[in-house]
């Protein structure tokens, strides 16, 4: 039997003989691009039932199909983390909703300050950001992806029980050590700033809450994307599914 090489995330349950109706964009990938005919075998997930085998029974624009054959992996949801950041350009935010969906989160909330600088932001194109990113990295699930809301909304409705891991460039030089022994087991967020960082006010309600824990993220102020990055790896090694 060929190897399965392909990945796909569908939106349909999934089961032994379950069939799996293909997006229009999803046959012309399989079909055209990949060459795939009947019986072609492929991995599919849908954030729910784990990732299964499955072949293709139908192929072409008429109903194009796969059928699961087996569970090669059960649903191994991400640890209940956030990730909170101010949209940056659009190839540079395409790049952090992929590294964090590599790194393992469970929401993807874009938000707006006061100094964000960025083209409009499409939700849509972000939710297809992260689905292609979980395809590719072997997630068995793909995080919500919000829309953005203003800084201050979110902040008002902060859930008490979520702890906040603010990157906190006015920290910079400081340590970068995180307390592992608290905080571990409780829901978290990492907030990243924008490029301009956040202003007076923003920094005033962001340390107000009760379940804040300001971090530096080294010597050297890091640009937005490049921190997410830093503060997920440190969150995930101190208290994630790393360990």
């Amino acid at each position: 039997m060929t190897e399965a090489r392909i990945r796909l995330f569908v939106d349909h349950p999934l089961g032994p003989g379950q069939p799996a109706p293909l997006t229009v964009a999803q046959a012309h990938y399989l079909f055209h691009v990949m060459r795939a005919g009947v019986g072609h075998p492929v991995l599919i997930f849908n954030g729910r039932d784990g990732e299964w085998l499955a072949h293709v029974a139908v192929a072409g624009k008429r109903n194009p199909t796969l059928v699961c054959a087996s569970q090669t992996r059960p649903l191994v949801p991400p640890p209940d983390l956030w990730l909170i950041f101010a949209p940056l350009k659009k190839s540079r935010t395409d790049y952090l909703v992929e590294k964090a969906v590599e790194l393992g989160v469970a929401r993807i909330q874009p938000v707006q300050t006061r100094f964000t600088n960025a083209d409009r932001l499409r939700h849509d194109k972000l939710v297809a950001h992260a689905v292609e990113a979980a395809e590719q990295c072997g997630a068995t699930a793909v995080p919500q992806v919000g829309e953005i809301l203003p800084l201050p909304r979110l902040l008002a409705a902060w859930p008490a029980e979520r702890r906040l891991l603010w990157c906190d460039e006015a920290l910079a030089g400081a340590p970068s050590d995180l307390d592992g022994s608290t905080g571990r087991g409780r829901p978290w967020a990492v907030l990243i700033g924008p490029e301009g960082g956040f202003s007076s006010e923003e920094r005033i309600c962001i340390a107000e809450l009760p379940s804040v824990t300001a971090l530096s993220l080294g010597p050297r102020i890091l640009r937005a994307d490049t921190a997410a990055v830093a503060a997920l790896t440190l969150w995930q090694s101190t208290f994630g599914d790393w360990r």
